[in-house]
């Protein structure tokens, strides 16, 4: 285990999966409690543009995938709000468009692309030196922000009439959030890829749901569960050779199992 530890690259993946799994957890509660799933998992798949422009033009791919989120969970936001366009259509034009873009780049690049490849299924043991602040600033920016507005932007996920009438400028909270979950969604991608990072942002909270009686037990709980899936499955993946992603999200959906079985067997005592 300590010499594990030793290793540059299983540092800096045990560093960015405690970071990332403490950070989809706490947004993966709004998620759930606004139904934004397909949200994020248009979000993830339209980064594949900020990904493609940062390779072809030698830019880093994730702060450009970063700011191409932010961009399109803004434009997503206008469409639902000024041209009366719903969430699924708007997510469904972004989604589809960013991933034809995304193609479209990666065409004019020749030969394989491995920046790429790890975008796409995720590879939390190539991320680098150079990610790890990045990774730790956004996620800071995140939670500062949801702590400062954290009763209000329960409220807004709760009931949007209610914080209308309490005087809460429930649009602008809206856009934040929106920006900010497409932020983490990119963070997450470096785990997980394109393809599974949603499935962090839903399966703890799930899990957690099961038990808990409240937002404050859920939030906690939430980050618990995250942080074990996420560290086991690290461990586990190195050892047993295979791909990261799949293996945390394989765990998270056994831990869900695991605790609707455990809830029916308690409930009939």
């Amino acid at each position: 285990m300590l010499e594990i530890l030793q290793l540059p690259f299983m540092e800096r993946a045990l560093i960015a999966g405690i970071i990332l799994a403490a950070l989809m957890a706490i947004l993966g509660v709004f998620v759930v409690l606004r139904k934004m799933a397909f949200f994020s998992d248009g979000i993830a798949h339209a980064s594949l543009a900020g990904v493609a422009l940062g390779i072809v033009f030698s830019w880093n791919p994730l702060i450009v995938a970063l700011i191409s989120s932010a961009v399109f969970a803004a434009i997503i936001f206008l469409l639902q709000d000024k041209f009366n366009i719903n969430s699924d259509t708007a997510i469904g034009i972004l989604f589809t468009s960013g991933m034809a873009l995304g193609v479209l780049l990666i065409s004019l690049q020749p030969g394989y692309q491995p920046e790429l490849m790890s975008f796409l299924f995720g590879n939390i043991l190539a991320i680098t030196k150079s990610e790890i602040p990045i990774i730790l600033v956004v996620s800071l920016v995140i939670v500062c922000f949801i702590l400062h507005r954290f009763k209000q932007l329960i409220l807004v996920s709760i009931d949007e009439e209610t914080a209308m009438v309490s005087g809460i400028r429930v649009k602008s909270l809206q856009l934040a959030l929106y920006i900010l979950l497409a932020l983490a969604v990119v963070l997450g991608i470096k785990i997980l890829g394109v393809i599974l990072v949603s499935a962090l942002l839903i399966i703890p909270i799930a899990s957690a749901k099961i038990f808990a009686k409240s937002i404050k037990a859920l939030i906690i709980l939430s980050i618990i569960i995250a942080e074990v899936v996420m560290i086991s499955g690290i461990f586990l993946s190195y050892y047993i050779d295979l791909p990261t992603g799949p293996i945390v999200i394989l765990l998270g959906t056994a831990g869900f199992v695991l605790s609707g079985l455990i809830k029916i067997i308690f409930s009939r005592n």
